[in-house]
């Protein structure tokens, strides 16, 4: 029978459907299990650095040593999540070994006190583990790209606790403009099979307190427009600083160095500045923020310690620090708008994510998730301002945008 008549079978659609519930759901629990003991790794490491500030001497050391790592691997080249996209978008076959090597630099990271997320991380951890799966059940070249996404899906809900999120985030990041739908159901499946094997295991949500959410009237439509169109260009500034960060570490031949220098320059930035809110991922000062603290400098020095990390050699996520950026500038610009602080803050955390991930529907979900329903139809306008106006700059240069932003035609170029 060929493809274009199996497909108006009905019982070759049931066969698909149960097929990919099995394989998406038994992906979701495998990759759950690795993303919780990721996840105590992180938090035992950041609770450690807590307890003992001065591990923070240690940041050059541990930057050698990951540098090390992925040499003895033969993976220096590595492109961190920019391969995972590769991998859903052409197939290209990931190694196993970048899921150990994930999980660990970046633990080794957090315990030192780079600057660096999680869930950036635990998609190539995800997308590795899942990507060895498909090999080993012999799936072919389309049905592995959906098992990637499966694992990224699996791997981003677990650690976050936002399984929409997670799983429409797989299926827009990789070409913006092009959803692949055919992966719905198996993200959907995989997403909620690791989020429920994370809170079996005692991990929970990350939720964050909002307050302060005004009624849908044309002055707040206003004012979060505004608000929108400022994360836009810190959106672009953000994005530029991390690719500027390892063309500039670049001009050092070896690696080795760069990843001492790197270390040396977050060491004595937190000297300078006298306490370590900008170390580590920032959840905690993230909170602060929601709660009431105003921090004016924050957004700037989570941008310059973020790719002063990464653009290093460390390893480790970019979206936590997007959203501590985003929430620092919500809660210094928003209440001069008319917002309140809190609302402010959580604005800013969905639009810039938005705007450096290129991603409005999975931003709009995200914002449901961490923030409840109230007032979503003002973050969706928010996140759809940052999308439109922060241009054809993204956080991964992988990333396609395959139709234009201000207009419906293809364009199919990748993000700056």
């Amino acid at each position: 029978m060929r493809l274009s008549e199996r497909v108006k079978n009905p019982v070759w659609q049931l066969w698909l459907l149960v097929k990919w519930t099995l394989y998406s759901c038994g992906v979701g629990m495998i990759v759950g299990i690795v993303a919780v003991a990721f996840h105590y790794g992180i938090a035992y490491s950041t609770q450690l650095r807590a307890e003992h500030p001065k591990m923070i001497w240690l940041l050059p050391s541990a930057g050698i040593t990951i540098v090390m790592l992925y040499r003895i691997c033969k993976m220096e080249k590595d492109r961190g999540t920019n391969f995972v996209l590769v991998a859903v978008r052409e197939a290209e076959p990931m190694k196993l070994r970048t899921a150990p090597l994930i999980f660990l630099s970046t633990i080794i990271t957090h315990a030192a006190g780079g600057s660096a997320g999680r869930e950036g991380a635990a998609l190539q951890l995800g997308g590795s583990l899942a990507a060895s799966v498909g090999r080993a059940i012999r799936l072919d070249e389309h049905d592995s790209r959906v098992m990637v996404m499966c694992g990224m899906s699996a791997a981003f809900s677990a650690l976050f606790g936002t399984p929409i999120t997670a799983a429409v985030f797989a299926m827009e990041v990789v070409s913006v403009g092009r959803m692949y739908y055919a992966a719905i159901v198996p993200c959907l499946a995989a997403s909620l099979a690791g989020v429920q094997v994370a809170q079996l295991c005692g991990v929970h949500p990350h939720l964050y307190p909002v307050a302060g959410i005004p009624a849908l009237t044309p002055s707040a439509m206003l004012q979060v427009i505004l608000l929108g169109g400022l994360c836009a260009v810190l959106s672009i500034f953000f994005c530029q600083v991390m690719h500027a960060a390892p063309k500039i570490y670049g001009k050092i031949n070896s690696t080795l160095l760069r990843a001492t220098i790197g270390g040396c320059l977050v060491l004595g930035l937190t000297l300078l500045i006298g306490n370590q809110d900008y170390n580590g991922a920032g959840d905690a000062v993230i909170r602060r923020m929601l709660l009431g603290e105003t921090i004016p400098q924050a957004f700037l020095l989570k941008i310059l310690f973020t790719a002063l990390t990464l653009g290093a050699g460390f390893r480790g996520g970019e979206i936590v620090p997007v959203l501590f950026t985003g929430c620092a500038l919500g809660t210094t610009v928003g209440p001069l708008l008319g917002l309140s602080h809190s609302f402010a803050g959580a604005l800013g955390m969905a639009a810039l994510f938005c705007g450096a991930t290129n991603c409005p529907l999975s931003s709009v979900f995200l914002a449901y998730e961490l923030f409840g329903g109230e007032g979503l139809p003002l973050y969706a306008l928010c996140c759809g301002v940052a999308y439109m106006l922060s241009g054809y700059y993204g956080l991964y240069s992988e990333q396609k945008i395959i139709y234009s932003k201000f207009r419906t035609e293809w364009i199919d170029r990748k993000a700056g």
